[in-house]
């Protein structure tokens, strides 16, 4: 009989060596994903799902994660904080999740990251930028591979202070993201450039995420003396308020422009020529930033895999995945207290180039971009030329200044 079955077992043998890298018998590794999926900012899950999914495929075929498959599952936050906490909970509860990645809304991470010690999981931020998470309100839990809004604003007001504006106002979200990068902005920008004013937040455009019609806040700063604007709009808001100000002659050269988050390809894509040239713009990742091998690689395996350039939320969700498996490789385990502490003081060769997660306050420490908005009949889309790049140790405040805390 053992004669007879040897053929059979060779057989089988052979067709799951073909059939791809083995695993071992444990369960696969979860990693759960909280992205918005739907609605007007969709596009920025939808780029991140891709980002993700191209990770855990590279980490797979080369063998999972200690050996073990990774399996991605993806949940939608909407947007609002209470849906958000809720996946979160589900997806470590019910599903079982490693470790949670992703968040997009600075008011959803706000509520999000309180819940992870709740949970004892680790959550990897990949786009959420509020810097309080990473700051007076850190904990162990809370991880964030992606620029914050210091490390961001510290750029765009190095650029300001270039600028012959004297006066400044803003047009941002009427929640957190927006009143803090307009409050960094000043802090920032004042130090630099200490002759320079602002207008009272009274006379700012603070514009509700339901906004639609962008008119009378274009209309209030077209109206006031300020001749620099920060705009620190994102998503479908700051596609539509594009489109309605360069109809109202917004973009007419009598004030400088920037934008925080203009470079994201999202945004990009959705205006292509519509996005008006020579106008100031920030992301925290930009795919022509560097030749890195690195970057070089993750470029072209996402544009022939999915056909667009990746965003920085594709890169934000990639290198996250990255991370988490460089963690569970260096702690040789995927226990959660063990990630959390192999994640700090992490340094990888991300496609942003070397990044490093500070022990201290768990923030990302990356090297930025800005640049000014320029076609190229090459591109799809609006490139940054010339561009301008901030070394990481530059644009972010010391574990001290961040007021972080952790326990």
């Amino acid at each position: 009989m053992k004669g007879k079955w040897l053929p059979v077992l060779f057989a089988v043998v052979m067709v799951l060596m073909a059939a791809g890298p083995g695993f071992s018998a444990d369960k696969p590794v979860k990693l759960g994903f909280v992205y918005i999926m739907s609605g007007p900012a969709a596009t920025y899950g939808q780029f991140a799902k891709q980002g993700a999914e191209l990770a855990m495929d590279e980490i797979n075929k080369a063998g999972g994660i200690n050996g073990r498959k990774v399996e991605g599952l993806f949940e939608d936050s909407t947007g609002k904080s209470d849906v958000g906490i809720r996946n979160v909970r589900k997806l470590v509860y019910e599903n079982n999740a490693d470790a949670i990645i992703g968040i997009d809304s600075s008011g959803v991470v706000a509520a999000v990251a309180p819940v992870m010690k709740e949970l004892k999981t680790p959550l990897i931020i990949t786009h959420a930028a509020v810097s309080d998470v990473t700051g007076v309100n850190c904990n162990r839990y809370t991880f964030r591979v992606s620029l914050n809004i210091d490390q961001n604003i510290a750029m765009a007001s190095a650029i300001a202070a270039d600028s012959k504006a004297k006066t400044w106002t803003t047009v941002g979200p009427d929640y957190s993201f927006g009143h803090q990068s307009w409050e960094y902005f000043q802090k920032y920008l004042k130090k630099k450039k200490p002759d320079v004013a602002f207008l009272a937040d009274s006379e700012a455009a603070f514009s509700p995420t339901a906004t639609t019609d962008f008119s009378p806040f274009i209309t209030k700063v077209m109206n006031s003396k300020a001749d620099g604007v920060l705009i620190s709009l994102w998503g479908g808001n700051l596609i539509d308020f594009v489109r309605q100000a360069s109809d109202m002659g917004f973009f007419d050269g009598k004030r400088q422009v920037l934008m925080t988050l203009g470079a994201a390809t999202e945004v990009l894509y959705a205006l292509k020529d519509k996005m008006p040239a020579g106008v100031w713009v920030g992301t925290r990742y930009w795919f022509q930033s560097n030749d890195t091998p690195a970057n070089k690689a993750f470029v072209e395996a996402y544009h022939k895999r999915f056909g667009v350039y990746p965003s920085y939320n594709a890169h934000g969700a990639y290198a996250a995945v990255k991370a988490y498996a460089a963690a569970a490789k260096k702690a040789g385990s995927v226990d959660k207290e063990k990630i959390v502490k192999a994640l700090e003081g992490l340094t990888m060769d991300f496609p942003i180039g070397k990044t490093t997660i500070r022990a201290g306050d768990h923030q990302a420490v990356s090297d930025g971009t800005w640049g000014k908005t320029a076609s190229d009949p090459k591109m799809p889309i609006r490139i940054l030329k010339p561009m301008r790049h901030f070394p990481g140790n530059e644009i972010i405040p010391t574990v001290a200044e961040t007021g972080c805390k952790l326990q």
